[in-house]
């Protein structure tokens, strides 16, 4: 069993910046391939960004250059790094470990509005 706790969410202008975190416990955190995926309104949740437990990230194409995924095993956290903000960027932002299975957080609202 994982648990995982995002942070770092809130309302932010356009062309702004936000670190979102999500803290794990619960199983070895080095063996999971983490991500950030996001569920607007009235849309399916679709992915952000992954990283590997070796490292290896991906990116959706909506995000690159403007979104960064890294992580810190020494933390158990990985964090999604996002600049640039953009209205349509808005959604709540879930974290995800997988490993044989997947396991959610709770998610964090990012509104970005002026």
């Amino acid at each position: 069993q994982v648990q995982l706790v995002e942070s770092g969410g809130g309302l932010v202008q356009p062309g702004g910046s936000l670190r979102l975190s999500c803290a794990a416990s619960g199983s070895i955190f080095s063996f999971y391939a983490m991500g950030w995926y996001r569920q607007a309104p009235g849309k399916q949740r679709e992915l952000v960004a992954t990283i590997t437990s070796g490292g290896s990230t991906n990116t959706a194409d909506s995000v690159k250059g403007r979104f960064t995924i890294s992580r810190d095993n020494a933390k158990n956290t990985v964090y999604l790094q996002m600049n640039s903000l953009k209205p349509e960027d808005t959604a709540v932002y879930y974290c995800n470990a997988h490993r044989f299975t997947s396991y959610w957080g709770q998610g964090t609202q990012v509104t970005v509005s002026s």
